[in-house]
């Protein structure tokens, strides 16, 4: 359960992260300037378990994987957006950053409601408006990689390495 940082279409990876942070891929160094370009309130105000819920084509823009560590690193525990730019969608899963699509969610949230989302089954509940709002879930084997942390965390699952 956190709060909602809510934000409009096409929050593209530049306002995610601005170039001038991607000389790091430290995931705590880059969530000291998330979203700082858009949202100067957001980096120093986001807490653990927060949900990030956007408009439209969330994530467009640059192919940089700096955007969903950058989340990730700031502790929020989702982004809920109507839909989400493939390469950020890709980049997400990658990472290990949560991600759910629901237009409906979006539509009825704003900035500051209580939610709970539950990636696996594609549930997004709105506590402070006592609505829930049912998405697709992710496939089994996706949420295999978020709940490993991303992509090589889960290949080293696989491998049984652990380097």
């Amino acid at each position: 359960m956190g709060a909602v940082w809510k934000y409009g279409d096409s929050v593209d990876t530049d306002v995610i992260i601005p170039a001038r942070y991607l000389t790091t891929t430290d995931e705590a160094e880059l969530a000291k300037h998330a979203m700082e370009d858009l949202d100067e309130t957001f980096a120093s105000g986001v807490r653990p378990g927060d949900v990030v819920v956007a408009g439209a084509n969330f994530g467009c823009g640059s192919s940089r994987e700096h955007a969903p560590i950058a989340l990730k690193g700031t502790g929020v525990s989702a982004v809920v957006a109507s839909s989400f730019a493939r390469i950020f969608f890709r980049n997400a899963i990658n990472t290990g950053l949560a991600i759910v699509t629901c237009p409906e969610a979006v539509a009825a949230t704003d900035a500051g409601d209580e939610v709970e989302v539950d990636v696996a089954t594609g549930q997004v509940r709105n506590l402070t408006k006592n609505q829930t709002f049912e998405a697709e879930a992710l496939p089994d084997f996706i949420m295999d990689i978020v709940r490993r942390g991303g992509l090589v965390e889960w290949v080293k699952s696989r491998v049984g390495a652990d380097a």
